[in-house]
């Protein structure tokens, strides 16, 4: 097993895009507190809402902290969204 990772930090700009304005800002007002309180051990995390585009900011020490941010993230939109399709 290799002790280390050969990368020093990985930084990812994610920009994802919705239907319209409406829904960018429900999705990101339902998860906007998950990105505030997560446990940033080995990673952090940022999120804005830009229009119909929520743009989401990583910076992680190492590629596996990198994965358990992105899965997160896509977690918690995908988890918005069919809350939101159930309730309309």
């Amino acid at each position: 097993m290799i002790d280390e990772s050969p990368l020093e930090r990985v930084k990812s700009n994610i920009t994802v895009e919705f239907e319209n304005g409406n829904q960018a800002e429900i999705v990101y007002d339902s998860i906007l507190l998950e990105f505030e309180t997560a446990p940033d051990f080995r990673s952090s995390m940022t999120i804005e809402l830009d229009g119909s585009n929520i743009l989401i900011k990583i910076d992680a020490e190492d590629s596996t902290s990198f994965r358990a941010s992105v899965n997160s993230a896509i977690k918690w939109i995908k988890l918005a969204l069919e809350i939101n399709n159930l309730t309309n």
